[in-house]
């Protein structure tokens, strides 16, 4: 894992953390392991997971995915614009 993965991971572990102060480090990444559906050996999930799951936790359910609301178009005619590289 680089460097910057690691911090990003501790960042955002730290105010779930200090939610669950009682908690070691191995019950709460089983536990977000859990929420994010993963179902194989702790041991392999990956970094990805858990930022994912750590970024997305917040949000309300029905909230977009951050990385493709900055993508997404609210009317279809601008989409298919902006798709063949006319920007309008």
């Amino acid at each position: 894992m680089q460097e910057h993965r690691i911090e990003e991971l501790i960042e955002l572990l730290t105010p779930v953390w200090k939610k669950q102060p009682d908690s070691n480090l191995c019950e709460l990444l089983a536990q977000l392991a859990q929420q994010s559906g993963f179902e194989g050996p702790l041991k392999e999930i990956t970094d990805d997971v858990l930022i994912y799951q750590l970024k997305m936790d917040p949000l309300d359910k029905d909230q977009m995915i951050p990385g493709i609301a900055k993508d997404c178009e609210d009317d279809f005619r601008t989409a298919l614009l902006k798709a063949r590289g006319i920007q309008s």
